[in-house]
């Protein structure tokens, strides 16, 4: 566990280094900020399902830090938090260029938003927003894929006593969560979520 303060003094350490970057084109700087987060963007890389791209991301996330990094606002977002949106909309462009964004990227509710953070107040602030996109996006869908999902996903039930419950055929459900994720990945992106 940090002493007091020391959390404080991190992110502080984080918000300068950048700002060096920024201002300065410190090099030792950039070095240090790399050093602390390739790793970190590799690791989230290889967790995503993109780890024969993983190195290619890392230079592509810090090549726009180094290029956006007068773009940051401290105001806004932690060093991590922003590294990690950039991470995250990195990945997303390397499926589309290799054209497996379809295969790749599925819709799982309960690992949508898992991006890595050292600021978790941030993150939580982060996480409540998307969960309240996500669950807008849920309550749009047609009624009968509404409750298959909030069944399935919120309630924990089994595909089979959620077909029992719904006195519906396995296979009329599995489609209709399927055509749900289709229908909530089209709405997500649009949101850029």
């Amino acid at each position: 566990m940090s002493a007091p303060g020391t959390r404080d003094q991190d992110t502080q350490k984080w918000v300068d280094l950048l700002h060096q970057v920024a201002h300065h084109r410190d090099r030792e700087a950039f070095r240090q900020i790399y050093d602390h987060f390739a790793p970190r963007i590799k690791a989230y890389a290889m967790n995503q399902g993109v780890s024969q791209q993983a190195d290619e991301l890392v230079q592509e996330v810090m090549t726009s830090v180094w290029r956006s990094a007068d773009k940051y606002a401290d105001s806004l977002a932690s060093v991590s938090t922003w590294i990690f949106t950039i991470t995250r909309n990195q990945r997303i462009d390397l499926l589309r260029k290799a054209g497996r964004m379809q295969a790749e990227i599925k819709v799982e509710t309960e690992e949508l938003w898992q991006i890595p953070s050292e600021d978790n107040t941030v993150s939580s602030i982060q996480q409540l927003s998307a969960q309240r996109h996500l669950s807008k996006s849920i309550s749009e869908l047609p009624e009968e894929q509404m409750i298959a999902v909030k069944k399935v996903y919120y309630e924990g039930k089994t595909h089979q006593e959620v077909a029992a419950e719904l006195n519906i055929p396995l296979g009329t459900l599995k489609g209709r969560l399927r055509l749900s994720m289709q229908k909530l990945r089209v709405m997500l992106e649009a949101k850029e979520l």
